[in-house]
């Protein structure tokens, strides 16, 4: 796994990325788009732990973005931000985009940094599970292998 946590935030709105990207670069690997489509080439081409996605943007939703890339991408830990008190946003984000929090915005640089902390321990723990899982049917398919050779026997 990389040095610093891979960041994508997603949002039409220039000086959001760049405030965000000043803010954070320090700490973490910023990547930043100001639309899904341009987000989707990002999530392509690097290896992205958290994705933070404004709600409101032109051409899609923060909420369709996340379930867009659901299948293709189901790793990174989702963040929704918004501006507007949106409670249906929220609720979809939660039921179909799969987001692990929800901030409005403004955001606040500290309840940002520890939402990002937190889903990054959720990310690795999640990829730890995973390759436990992965050795465990390795091993489970070891022993069927030879169960079935000492029956054989």
């Amino acid at each position: 796994m990389d040095d610093k946590i891979n960041i994508l935030y997603v949002d039409d709105e220039v000086n959001n990325l760049i405030s965000f990207k000043a803010t954070f670069r320090l700490r973490y690997k910023i990547f930043t788009a100001e639309s899904a489509r341009d987000a989707m080439k990002i999530l392509d081409e690097h290896n992205i732990h958290i994705i933070i996605t404004d709600q409101r943007m032109p051409e899609m939703t923060g909420v369709e973005f996340l379930v867009n890339i659901l299948e293709t991408h189901p790793d990174p830990i989702r963040i929704l931000l918004t501006g507007y008190a949106d409670l249906n946003a929220v609720i979809d984000a939660v039921n179909k985009g799969k987001i692990y929090h929800y901030l409005s915005k403004p955001w606040n640089e500290e309840e940002l940094n520890n939402t990002i902390l937190q889903a990054f321990e959720i990310y690795k723990n999640r990829k730890d599970e995973k390759e436990i899982t992965d050795k465990l049917q390795v091993t489970n398919d070891q022993l069927e292998f030879l169960l079935r050779q000492k029956l054989l026997s």
